[in-house]
């Protein structure tokens, strides 16, 4: 599924360690510093031990996201001298750290699960350093779709895989409405109006919410 999604797409990717996107090419893959942070506080928690290795790499990758705090004002540029000044010791740090404790680690352990997950992925966690653009985990994205995953409880699933699709498109166009500051109801009222009329796919990306024009001009 995301294969079909993201076909023809040439732009940077940030997500979490999901296999469907493996695909992607690791110059343009970025990995979510907020997943690979969850499994380490999941580890540090077992028994109340708050002390430890797990412990040490929470308290490293909160030293990364202060960095991003203190450097949000930033243009692209200077973010980018500031992750290599700042946040690439830091990096070279909690890597090695991870490295020695590979293998020493029982591997189906909260704690082996977690290292195993960041070492995997770390080509993908470090993609930010290069790309000022990045921010360093997918949280945004995911906060956007919270409301519909805890909707779902309560519409008990999909009950076909066609019926799944139309959910996701749907939720998709609102969304990026959204995103793009629009009424959700607005747009798709003008959407399901210009729709039966269009031909090609040039006039169809034209009815995309980026393109917010074709009907705040109509």
């Amino acid at each position: 599924m995301a294969h079909s999604l993201l076909e023809g797409y040439q732009g940077l990717v940030l997500s979490d360690g999901y296999g469907g996107y493996d695909f992607l090419d690791a110059e343009r893959h970025a990995g979510c510093w907020a997943h690979a942070r969850r499994k380490f506080v999941e580890a540090a928690k077992i028994k109340g031990k708050k002390q430890g290795l797990a412990a040490q790499v929470v308290e490293l990758i909160g030293k990364l996201y202060q960095i991003e705090r203190d450097s949000k004002e930033l243009i692209p540029q200077d973010l980018q001298k500031q992750r290599q000044e700042q946040s690439l010791p830091l990096l070279n740090s909690l890597h090695q750290l991870l490295l020695d404790k590979e293998g020493k680690v029982p591997p189906k352990s909260l704690l082996g699960k977690a290292i195993n997950y960041s070492l995997r992925r770390w080509d993908g966690l470090s993609l930010f350093l290069e790309k000022p653009e990045l921010p360093l985990d997918n949280n945004l994205a995911e906060n956007s779709i919270r409301p519909y995953v805890v909707g779902r409880k309560n519409w008990l699933f999909s009950n076909s895989q066609a019926g799944a699709r139309a959910s996701a498109g749907l939720c998709s166009l609102i969304k990026t409405a959204k995103a793009n500051g629009l009424n959700p109801n607005i747009y798709l009222k003008a959407l399901f109006e210009r729709f039966p009329k269009v031909e090609g796919d040039d006039q169809i990306k034209g009815l995309l919410p980026s393109y917010i024009n074709f009907y705040m001009n109509a």
